[in-house]
């Protein structure tokens, strides 16, 4: 799903948002270092399968590191793999790094983690590996439909939070 399908339905939904220009990045730190964001207002959004066979999203702050059996416990599954990058493309019609919470090719469960409610706005992927995208935290929950579940843990390092 081409970033400008994403920008329509964000205005169709008449949800406020903007997009930051950016050097093309898959993880969340280089984004960071990139734009001078913050990491933990830049979201990993992780596309996973359940043991039951649904997608769903999974939204953490780059600073974090998912935890999958509280993920599992959120979805109601008996546990949750995160699937690989061509898959997570075909499911959610955006290339790694450019996966917005909201709008996807499929749908999805978005589970965002408990923490990002503190934040009025979060940045995500902005459809494509060169943006990112601002939206109000409440409007992903809206637009998405999503629950939030506390879904990570601290990253013991900055390297390994920008790995799932």
């Amino acid at each position: 799903m081409p970033s400008t399908d994403l920008e329509t339905f964000l205005r169709i939904s008449g949800t406020w948002y903007r997009f930051v220009d950016k050097p093309d990045t898959v993880h969340t730190a280089d984004a960071s270092r990139a734009t001078g964001i913050n990491l933990h207002s830049i979201t990993k959004n992780l596309v996973c399968r359940t043991s039951d066979g649904r997608y769903a999203l999974l939204v953490v702050s780059g600073d974090r590191r998912v935890n999958l059996q509280q993920a599992a416990r959120a979805l109601n599954a008996r546990n949750v793999q995160l699937v690989g990058f061509n898959e997570a493309e075909a499911v959610s019609g955006y290339p790694p790094g450019g996966t917005p919470t909201v709008c996807h090719k499929t749908s999805l469960t978005v589970v965002m983690d408990q923490p990002l409610l503190a934040y009025e706005t979060i940045f995500c992927g902005g459809g494509a590996t060169n943006k990112l995208l601002e939206l109000r935290t409440q409007d992903v929950l809206r637009l998405s439909g999503g629950i939030t579940a506390s879904i990570s843990e601290q990253a013991a390092k900055t390297r390994n939070a920008i790995k799932a």
